[in-house]
This record gives structure tokens, sequence and C-alpha cells, in this order.
């Protein structure tokens, strides 16, 4: 619908005060929980995952990575809900490396920022797939 008197074009939304103060207490949550460095990621590759109710505290617990959906749900979780010490036990590095040009898509844009400025592999394997 074209702005007009009766119905204004909204104005643009000031992302300053306690909007900006919001953004940066949600990324700091995510970057307090990056683990050092990808390499500590050795979680399983095969069989049936489950995973905690404070990680899966939403729906599904039980996750076959074999079946890629599944898996892409299982990263996808633990991603935004797992904490620091979780990712280590849940994700392995080369599932994360060759799912993240799909997965980064299903995530969040605050988690993939924080993933993709702490590990420019990640990034990069985005940049390749294109």
């Amino acid at each position: 619908m074209p702005s007009s008197p009766q119905h204004p074009a909204p104005a643009p939304r000031d992302l300053s005060g306690p909007d900006t103060d919001d953004l940066a207490l949600y990324r700091e949550k995510f970057q307090r929980r990056l683990p050092e460095s990808l390499d500590v990621l050795r979680g399983p590759t095969q069989g049936v995952v489950k995973l905690p109710l404070h990680i899966a505290w939403s729906g599904m617990t039980s996750y076959d990575i074999s079946n890629p959906r599944r898996r892409m749900g299982l990263y996808r979780t633990v991603l935004h809900e797992g904490l620091h010490d979780d990712l280590p036990h849940y994700l392995d590095q080369d599932l994360l490396l060759e799912m993240w040009p799909v997965l980064r898509i299903l995530v969040g844009r605050t988690v993939r920022t924080v993933w993709e400025d702490a590990f420019p592999q990640l990034a990069s394997r985005t940049r390749a797939a294109a």
C-alpha cells in the first residue's frame, strides 16, 4: 500500500538504546558459547544422538545422524541451544564444515555471524560452495 496521509510510511527503526543493547547481549551469549577451535568438535558421526532437555527443551530429543535432515536439525538445535561444554560433545568439525553452506541459512543471523566471525573457514566454505 502506498504512503498517504491516512497510511503514512513506517518510520525507519532506530537501532540505538535498548534495542542495540539487546542485540549486543544476544550476540555475546553466543560468543561465550563458542569453542576455542573447531578442532575440539569431535562429536558423533553416526548413530542416534539423544540430546539432554536443556538443549532440546522444545521438541525432538533423538536424532539419527545418518539421515541428512535429522543431522541438520541436530546441528541447528545444538548451535542455538547448546552450551559451551555441549558443542564438542555433539558437533563434529568435519560434519559442521560439510553442512555449513546450507546450515548457515537455517540458523539465525546472530548465530551465523558469530560463528563465521570466529571461524573464517566456515565463511570460506560458503564462498567455495557458491
